[in-house]
C-alpha cells in the first residue's frame, strides 16, 4: 500500500508576549478574522482609550479584520509574526514510509 502523502498550506500567526498565543487558520483571510475575533474582540474595553476602543468597534463591524488587528498591534505596542502558505503534512497511511525515505536526498551517494 502507498503512502497517500498529502499537503496543505495554512497561515500561522504568533502574538509575542510573556506567554506567546499562536493562531492557525487555512489562508491569511480566516487568520485575520480569527486575530480579531480571539484577541482583538477579547479586548477589555476599559483598558483602552475611547478613541481606540470605538475605532476597534468600528473595524471588526465593518469586517475590516486586518485593521483592527494592526491598531491593536500598535496601541499594545506587540509583535504579531504572521506566516502564510505554511505546509501541513498529513499522512494517511505511514506502511510504505520505509520503503519511500530511500529516495530522499541523504540516501544519495556522494559523486
Amino acid at each position: 500500500m502507498a503512502v497517500r502523502h498529502r499537503v496543505r498550506s495554512v497561515a500561522v500567526a504568533v502574538v509575542r508576549g510573556e506567554s506567546p498565543q499562536v493562531f492557525l487558520a487555512e489562508d491569511i483571510d480566516v487568520l485575520h478574522w480569527v486575530l480579531a475575533m480571539e484577541w482583538v474582540a477579547r479586548a477589555d474595553p476599559a483598558s483602552l482609550d475611547v478613541g481606540l476602543r470605538d475605532r476597534l468597534r468600528l473595524a471588526l463591524r465593518e469586517e475590516r479584520w486586518a485593521d483592527a488587528v494592526v491598531a491593536y498591534m500598535d496601541h499594545l505596542h506587540t509583535a504579531v509574526d504572521v506566516y502564510d502558505g505554511e505546509r501541513v503534512h498529513l499522512v494517511d497511511t505511514v506502511e510504505m514510509a520505509p520503503d519511500e525515505i530511500q529516495f530522499r536526498p541523504l540516501f544519495r551517494d556522494a559523486p
